[in-house]
């Protein structure tokens, strides 16, 4: 796999004032979460994402990290996706979600083009049953799953390859992605973690508080640490250095 870093752009990209966009070449890592819907009212995303990308931001000073939570609906959530592809041209897209079947973090193999018909965060169902009309029936997602798995076993952190993404927004998102970056040179999965991570309670978040609820197969610091070493192998480094992973961690919060 080539180095992240070595890799070198001449297409100048829409700046922004909230996260100015580099014109130096530099690496672009978009990773997003999704905020709640129904039946969970606090998504371990929300909370997850943010803390991974200060960290990353530490440890991986070459990167240019733009992070996004996605709204939970069928129309919205593509439609931003799409409108960060665009303004980002992002080399490597990670996007984040929780499930109740998450055995620990499960790296999806591939998406599917086929929607659940039950309502979103806006009460919305989706207009089909079908992610995009007249595409593949499956798409296999664009990062090393097998090489994300090891590295996180490695770590004594439960990692698992997914053969189903389910059929709800996760699943939608990962598709949408993965049908607008085809020919491109933009790497592209989905991860799920556990729902159970956050707790039941809104004032955790509020509160910023990383208490995970027992019985969850993920803990916090798993979460953390397993974010940072997928990020690590998806830009071909090795393992974070513990004590400076540590430090990034809690400066990041």
């Amino acid at each position: 796999m080539q180095h992240r870093q070595s890799i070198v752009r001449t297409t100048r990209r829409h700046p922004s004032a909230h996260d100015p966009v580099p014109s130096d070449g530099r690496t672009t890592l978009l990773l997003t979460g999704f905020g709640p819907f129904p039946s969970v009212s606090v998504n371990a995303t929300m909370m997850l994402v943010p803390r991974l990308a200060k960290a990353a931001r530490r440890l991986f000073p070459a990167v240019h990290i733009v992070t996004e939570i996605l709204p939970t609906e069928w129309v919205a959530a593509p439609a931003r996706v799409e409108h960060l592809l665009r303004i980002y041209r992002p080399d490597i897209v990670l996007h984040f979600g929780v499930s109740s079947r998450a055995r620990g973090f499960e790296i999806e193999s591939r998406g599917r083009n086929q929607c659940a018909m039950v309502p979103d965060a806006s009460g919305c169902r989706p207009v089909t049953s079908a992610v995009v009309g007249g595409g593949m029936d499956l798409l296999p997602s664009r990062v090393p799953v097998a090489a994300i798995v090891r590295r996180l076993q490695l770590q004594s952190i439960p990692a698992y390859r997914s053969w189903s993404a389910g059929t709800y927004l996760c699943n939608a998102t990962l598709y949408h992605v993965l049908t607008q970056t085809t020919g491109q040179a933009c790497e592209a999965g989905f991860v799920h973690i556990p729902d159970k991570l956050a707790g039941s309670a809104a004032l955790a978040y509020a509160r910023s508080e990383l208490r995970t609820r027992p019985g969850c197969p993920l803990t916090w610091p798993q979460a953390l640490a397993g974010g940072l070493e997928i990020i690590a192998t998806l830009l071909d480094q090795p393992t974070p250095n513990p004590a400076r992973r540590t430090a990034a961690l809690r400066d990041g919060k």
